[in-house]
């Protein structure tokens, strides 16, 4: 087989899910299938994190605004290097190609109800670029992926597929992900010692930032340690809009915001993390779960959409819409020494179901399975 893989923004400095997602795909793939031929689609950028081997070939595409690049410049290398599919692998694909498609939709977000107060920019336009897109492309694809039964089960029912094109692959974690020693204090870039809550939040209103916010507040005013916060990808400004808001200024003195971290610190700060909180609306998988749980770090998330599914029992369910449930979990696993050490355990145990060379594994019986239906 000759197939065709869309990453045109797995180069970028500052990657995010979908880059991970299909950058470690790509990178089994390499490992565990000498046969076929790839042909990896990108983007130029300064993060070359990927090479070319006898088999896996590295084709770059000049920039320009990204509907232009997928639609008009990324069907014409495919058809250019011959391939026998193009997998699309971050939502959308383009309305006009001569090669077979595969999609990896991740979610169907975009078509939900939405919350007015997300002001991005970057994130409206995805939003309105999806909803342009998706619902013309669903019909020329041979497969779609998607990453949880429960996203699988919501697909086929909002855009009333037929169950057979659409398939569920989970995702994985990397193997670096671990309990780490740090003695080099690596967390240290980012805040001045361990012990400290762990949150991934941004200004899009699912990842539900103000009500985490909101119950660390009432943590604070209820716990004797008072643990600090360390927040990733969030603006001193958004923060400031927040805490005026819902009138909880006991929280400004105890929150570190470094901006973006790279993935490589990532095992550190899990392992340096008293417990990592991932208390989203809505998350069609998760991956930061399984990051934290691998490295022995307890996780509290939401019992909504796909996050039961992936963390099992191996971490600690609340209603997300529920500050008070959130507060009384951070303040459990502070004061219970026997609970936190289950938690770690099972955290642990369950990490091990998921790695990314069974995800490739999965992707490859899939490319071939369409393959031999081609043919």
């Amino acid at each position: 087989m000759r197939i065709g893989i869309e990453a045109q923004r797995i180069f970028r400095k500052n990657k995010h899910g979908m880059d991970y997602v299909v950058l470690q795909e790509i990178m089994q793939l390499q490992k565990i299938d000498t046969k076929n031929e790839y042909f990896i689609f990108v983007a130029p950028g300064p993060d070359r994190c990927l090479t070319d081997s006898r088999n896996v070939h590295i084709i770059e595409i000049e920039g320009g605004f990204y509907p232009t690049w997928e639609q008009f410049k990324l069907p014409k290398a495919a058809e250019e290097a011959g391939v026998d599919i193009l997998h699309c692998t971050s939502n959308t694909a383009p309305l006009r190609c001569p090669v077979p498609l595969v999609l990896t939709l991740h979610d169907i977000i975009f078509l939900e109800p939405r919350d007015k107060s997300n002001r991005s920019l970057y994130q409206n336009l995805g939003w309105l670029y999806r909803r342009l897109v998706v619902p013309r492309i669903l019909h020329k694809c041979r497969r779609i992926i998607t990453v949880s039964n429960f996203e699988r089960t919501n697909i086929i029912s909002r855009l009333r597929l037929p169950e057979r094109q659409v398939e569920m692959i989970y995702n994985g974690y990397n193997e670096w992900f671990r309990p780490m020693q740090d003695e080099e204090c690596h967390f240290a870039k980012y805040i001045a010692e361990r012990g400290y809550f762990f949150f991934l939040g941004n200004t899009d209103p699912k990842k539900n930032t103000e009500r985490t916010l909101i119950a660390y507040s009432r943590y604070l005013e209820h716990s004797v340690v008072k643990r600090r916060l360390l927040m990733a990808d969030l603006d001193r400004q958004y923060l400031d809009s927040i805490i005026s808001r819902n009138h909880i200024d006991n929280i400004r003195d105890y929150i570190e915001m470094p901006g973006y971290i790279v993935n490589t610190d990532l095992p550190y700060i899990y392992s340096g993390a008293f417990a990592f909180l991932y208390t989203s609306l809505r998350e069609s998988f998760g991956i930061p779960l399984l990051e934290a749980m691998a490295c022995g770090t307890p996780v509290v998330t939401s019992n909504t959409s796909s996050m039961p599914e992936v963390a099992g029992s191996g971490a600690i369910l609340v209603n997300p819409e529920s500050a008070d449930a959130i507060c009384n979990q951070l303040l459990r696993l502070e004061t219970d020494a026997a609970f936190y050490q289950q938690q770690v355990d099972l955290g642990l145990t369950r990490a091990r179901n998921f790695s990314w060379t069974y995800t490739a594994e999965q992707l490859l019986n899939l490319y071939e399975r369409v393959y031999r239906e081609l043919h």
